[in-house]
């Protein structure tokens, strides 16, 4: 039986930015960087590293937009023309996998029940420990390093 997956963001609503030009994407708060090694700029809606000479967006994203004290906001990267990645159940990408990891996992009430760090080839272990607790309705995982939001990860 499985039991969690790891989902991308939806692409739909970060693609209008990319037709914008730089002094509207700083209006935004957002910037246009073309990738210079891989890993080191992993996409949320693919859940991948972009190669080098890729173009993404780097811009303020609301990932928890709950109504609580954990409501929170930060910096992601997207890339253009990429699907929504859906892994196939408790598989970890490896965007994920290669990085050092924060796990935080929300109740029904959206209130953070636990929060740890763990290497990234060792996040599968920690999701399906993280979701032995009935009360974890869902997770987000971070880039440790950056805090950075990594991606939602709810149970199947």
């Amino acid at each position: 039986m499985s039991s969690f997956v790891c989902i991308g963001l939806p692409a739909a609503p970060f693609a209008p930015l990319f037709a914008l030009d730089d002094a509207q994407l700083h209006a935004h708060g957002a910037r246009r960087v073309r990738a210079d090694q891989t890993p080191g700029f992993p996409c949320r809606i693919s859940l991948e590293d972009a190669q080098p000479g890729e173009e993404l967006l780097l811009l303020h994203y609301l990932h928890q937009p709950a109504d609580t004290p954990y409501r929170a906001a930060g910096p992601i990267y997207v890339r253009r023309h990429v699907q929504t990645a859906m892994p196939a159940p408790d598989q970890v990408p490896d965007a994920i996998r290669r990085r050092l990891i924060s796990l935080r996992g929300y109740a029904a009430d959206d209130m953070m029940l636990a929060a740890d760090v763990h290497p990234g080839e060792t996040v599968a272990a920690a999701i399906a420990q993280a979701f032995a607790d009935p009360r974890v309705r869902y997770l987000h995982l971070h880039n440790a390093r950056q805090g950075c939001f990594a991606c939602r990860v709810e149970r199947v």
